[in-house]
């Protein structure tokens, strides 16, 4: 162990460069100035200096879920602290490792409603792994040790350091390396032996199972096992919107996203079912529609790292604490076993009615009347042309739901978005982030033009900083989903979410004012071009303004309150779970 005389805030430079991070997001402010002047002369961190603390979060969040480090991101103490709130809480919800730092007042002046003084730690209790209020520097490096081993074990997730001024300015002996001091933080990773045998089991007695994948296989990196599973078994796959490309969406056994938007096949699998396989996923509301009647016929399997999910939502017949990883792993061995045994599933008369409804109802769009640009057209064939390679980082609402079902999903971690919280103005700084992650691979940000207008100020730091991601706004006006919303169930009483955004602001040159390349499109057969173009450039941000049709309808739809037997697929039409036809 070695000692050196230094301030907490070279202990923290020197802490986050020990623990490796390359990559800080963040703004100086009063309460975190101390540590900004050690950061100046670090070689081994790069501070990208963002417009809006939004942003910094954002853009953490991007960068790690691109590279699966621990993103972090940094702020001063009040206004600044708070402005981090919203994508700690979205990363809380999507499980992604994140460490915020923070400044806060002098802790002789904490609980006196200092200047720029905010409880910080309280006011995100409810949406962090864990937190800390650091106001002694010697516990500087520890903690920042702890924090980073929090985020990414176990369940990920955003964990907040908060270091008052006078810890980050006093004089002390730094100790590396350090112990960490965490008796009480012990995440279960190996599954239950006894449970998984019986998990085997039930899948092989089984006539209509499916898997049900979540977030926390990709989280996991189980892709591979999940493949193996899926074509040992035979069963059928679904995979969340967190969970887009853990299957790839060619696979023959995959059956799309369930859920609100899902595909019907998807929706059809869980909801006759007799049994759920559920790995990684957490029985969202997103997912289950009315919970009391979703998926009525089956038992359920239910694997999550996460002791807190099991059986939260959905009794678990089969609970099974552990990481996704290891617990399909095990998986295969004792379903391989039960196949040794001459157990083996018959799915051929589930998978006639599979088929059915995978072919009865693919997904699919009508194009306006007007001969306006449709927006699926659009994002289909970004998906198209830029190819599966690339990264997909989406903003929230209707233009979120279409990337989803229109772009191909080939590989794990390929599709980034707001799925837990549904944060406008997550796609632009979290595409930065992104591209800051991996740098040599495409990233398309599509946002809508309410999300995009929410923090497109980080364009700024995109051109100033050199990095060249891709923004396609689907630009048609209106708050898109609130105005389906209110087309469907409040008579068309457009209230408050016309936009007027195809006039103002002009958003080409809106970018060419942030330094950025910008281009329109307004007609079906200018996209490809407009999309290629897009790609040639290579050395500057690009936006593309594509005006489309204001009216365009995200189906299928399963309304809020209802279950997901009344999925609809047009306005008037359902499908027919019975027949399958």
């Amino acid at each position: 162990m070695t000692t050196e005389q230094m301030t907490g805030a070279q202990a923290l430079v020197r802490a986050l460069e020990n623990v490796g991070v390359d990559t800080v997001f963040g703004i100086p402010g009063g309460a975190i100035l101390p540590a900004y002047d050690p950061l100046f002369d670090s070689k081994k961190l790069r501070h990208i200096l963002v417009r809006h603390e939004q942003g910094a979060g954002h853009a953490a969040q991007g960068y790690a879920m691109v590279t699966g480090k621990v993103g972090v991101c940094m702020a001063t103490s009040g206004p600044g602290a708070t402005n981090l709130v919203t994508p700690i809480s979205d990363a809380y919800m999507d499980s992604v490792p994140m460490v915020a730092i923070t400044g806060q007042v002098p802790s002789a002046s904490i609980g006196t409603d200092a200047f720029q003084e905010a409880d910080i730690a309280g006011i995100t209790m409810p949406i962090t792994k864990h937190n800390f209020l650091v106001t002694r520097a010697e516990d500087i490096g520890r903690t920042i040790v702890e924090a980073f081993h929090i985020a990414s074990t176990g369940r990920p997730g955003p964990v907040l350091v908060d270091i008052s001024k006078d810890a980050l300015q006093a004089t002390f002996g730094f100790e590396w390396p350090v112990q960490m001091q965490l008796p009480g933080y012990r995440p279960v990773t190996r599954p239950h032996s006894k449970q998984v045998r019986e998990a085997a089991r039930l899948i092989v007695e089984a006539e209509r199972p499916v898997l049900y994948v979540g977030g926390g296989v990709i989280k996991a990196g189980a892709s591979a096992e999940l493949k193996v599973l899926a074509e040992l078994t035979g069963a059928p796959v679904v995979t969340t919107l967190m969970a887009k490309g853990a299957l790839p969406d060619s696979h023959p056994l995959h059956m799309g996203m369930p859920g609100m938007h899902g595909s019907v096949g998807a929706v059809g699998a869980l909801q006759k079912a007799d049994l759920l396989v559920t790995l990684g996923a957490r029985f969202d509301d997103r997912v289950t529609g009315k919970l009391d009647g979703f998926a009525p016929f089956a038992k359920v399997v239910h694997a999550d790292i996460d002791p807190a999910e099991i059986s939260k939502n959905r009794h678990a017949d089969v609970p099974i604490v552990g990481d996704a990883r290891e617990v399909i792993a095990d998986l295969i061995v004792a379903v391989q076993n039960e196949h040794e045994n001459g157990h083996k599933g018959d799915y051929a008369d589930w998978w006639r009615q599979l088929n059915a409804w995978r072919d009865t109802y693919p997904l699919g769009y009508d194009k306006p009347d007007d001969g306006s640009l449709s927006p699926q057209h659009v994002i289909e064939r970004i998906g198209q042309l830029v190819g599966p390679e690339a990264y997909y980082v989406a903003g929230v609402g209707q233009h979120q739901m279409w990337a989803a079902q229109f772009i191909k999903y080939e590989r794990p971690g390929a599709f980034l978005n707001s799925g837990g919280a549904g944060t406008m103005g997550y796609a632009v700084p979290a595409a930065m982030g992104a591209k800051v992650g991996a740098p040599d691979t495409q990233v398309w940000a599509i946002d809508g033009d309410g999300c995009f207008q929410m923090t497109n100020q980080e364009l700024a730091t995109c051109a100033i900083e050199g990095i060249p991601v891709k923004i396609a706004v689907i630009n048609n006006g209106n708050l898109g989903m609130v105005r389906q919303w209110q087309t469907l169930f409040y008579n068309e009483r457009y209230s408050n979410t016309n936009l007027h955004s195809k006039r103002i602001p002009d958003f080409v040159k809106l970018a060419e004012a942030y330094g950025c390349v910008g281009l329109r499109c307004d007609r079906a057969e200018d996209v490809d071009a407009t999309i290629a173009k897009a790609m040639e450039i290579n050395d500057a941000p690009v936006v593309i303004d594509f005006v489309v049709h204001q009216d365009a309808m995200v189906w299928p739809m399963v309304a809020a309150g209802t279950t997901n037997d009344d999925i609809k697929i047009a306005r008037d039409l359902a499908p027919d779970f019975e027949n399958g036809d």
